[in-house]
């Protein structure tokens, strides 16, 4: 793939990449676009190439899972040398919905967003490839470097564990 083709690849998946990143790095902003700087400059170097073994898409954002994971094993360990703060961060003015409509859609985006992130790693990271990115089980078990059937048994385990915390909040 030359310079040109590669360039404008990685722009037409921009979007895609971002949300992935942003899951891959549990929602911190900050987090994912260091993620994802590097991930492109990975593939732009060179030090990741593109094989052809999958889809350039699938390949792309198991690059962005590999810089995640090793961003976030960097931060823990600098998390451990150092004393955490107990900050609440407070929501962006763009996050805040102003309509009642747009209200009960944030909400709702909200308490899956948690349901999601309270799910481990494998689980969550198939179904936010599955639901959010849109790929097949077999391409987000690509991404994430494990087998179909491990893919597909995280992906309904997944599903399960969302579906009994959701109903159970919806309880009164």
């Amino acid at each position: 793939m030359g310079p040109d083709e590669l360039a404008s690849t990685l722009a037409e998946l921009h979007q895609e990449s971002w949300g992935w990143a942003l899951s891959c790095c549990r929602w911190d902003e900050t987090m994912a676009e260091d993620v994802l700087q590097t991930a492109y400059v990975r593939v732009i170097s060179g030090k990741a190439r593109f094989k052809g073994r999958s889809t350039f898409r699938t390949w792309f954002f198991g690059v962005i899972r590999r810089v995640s994971q090793e961003h976030g094993r960097r931060r823990r360990t600098l998390e451990s040398r150092s004393r955490p703060l107990d900050l609440v961060p407070e929501l962006p003015a763009r996050d805040r919905p102003e309509p009642v409509e747009t209200l009960a859609a944030a909400e709702t985006g909200r308490r899956l967003r948690e349901a999601l992130d309270r799910l481990p790693d494998r689980q969550r990271e198939v179904l936010h490839l599955v639901f959010y990115e849109g790929l097949t089980v077999s391409e987000a078990a690509g991404v994430m470097g494990v087998s179909v059937g491990s893919a597909r048994t995280h992906y309904a385990r997944g599903k399960d564990r969302m579906r009994e915390w959701l109903s159970e909040e919806a309880l009164p």
